[in-house]
């Protein structure tokens, strides 16, 4: 079997430049499989991060040619025809701390801004109840949140948003998804603060339903509609005069 030919993204948050490897072809290995081998053979000092290797971490999201991918769910032999050169670089719109890892602070940040945190309606402290509300599972509201409860942060959505590429401020996918199962929480008594966060210049209503979020979400989750339930909420909000 052919030898992979491998392109890496090199550097730092100053700059960089790609470096091309090549690796034995193997049966079913994945990009994760690819980055690991040049670390150990070929590069030691190249940077990057995983933790699971099964899909349930979601750090070892990349670039990979041209689009943003868990390395450990991706086989070299989805993305590349035999003899095509595999491109692989740091997840795009965040700060980049050397070669494959980025920081991922400015993605949790945005969570912090959206209000993402669970307020207990019977606890404004913040503590936790003695007793927690009983919600049925059929409800229309569980249904939305459970919707997108499932987001694990790998930041993929957010490094396959336009709006994020051309607004830092812009909160991202996650962060609104993360919003809209609070809004839906019953239990959650935070929902002023967390509408006025996600209503303002880099909220919800920057979003162009380009779907890419949806699109490339690796658990199939829908940010888009996420966002698309802040509008309706809030508009209906300012129509009925509740804001």
């Amino acid at each position: 079997m052919a030898d992979l030919k491998i392109r890496i993204w090199r550097g730092d948050a100053t700059g960089g430049a790609m470096e091309d490897f090549s690796v034995p072809a193997r049966e079913n290995q994945t990009i994760l499989d690819v980055v690991t081998q040049i670390q150990r053979e070929q590069a030691p000092d190249l940077a990057y991060r995983f933790a699971c290797r099964v899909g349930m971490c979601g750090s070892c999201a990349m670039e990979v040619n041209g689009r943003a991918r868990w390395t450990c769910r991706t086989h070299v032999k989805r993305v590349a025809a035999p003899g095509e050169v595999v491109e692989i670089r740091p997840l795009a719109n965040l700060p980049v701390i050397r070669d494959l890892a980025t920081d991922m602070a400015p993605f949790f940040d945005k969570w912090a801004k959206a209000q993402g945190s669970f307020q207990p309606k019977d606890a404004p402290d913040g503590s936790v109840p003695a007793e927690f509300s009983v919600v049925p599972p059929n409800s229309k509201q569980r249904m939305e949140a459970d919707a997108g409860i499932e987001c694990i942060g790998c930041g993929v959505c957010y490094a396959s948003c336009d709006i994020v590429a051309w607004n830092k401020d812009y909160l991202g996918p996650a962060a609104m998804n993360r919003a809209w199962t609070l809004v839906n929480d019953v239990r959650d008594g935070g929902n002023k603060a967390r509408l006025d966060a996600v209503s303002g210049d880099a909220g919800c209503h920057s979003c162009h339903s380009t779907q890419s979020c949806t699109e490339r979400c690796p658990k199939n989750l829908d940010p888009s509609s996420a966002i698309a339930g802040l509008k309706r909420k809030l508009f209906w909000d300012s129509l009925l005069g509740r804001r």
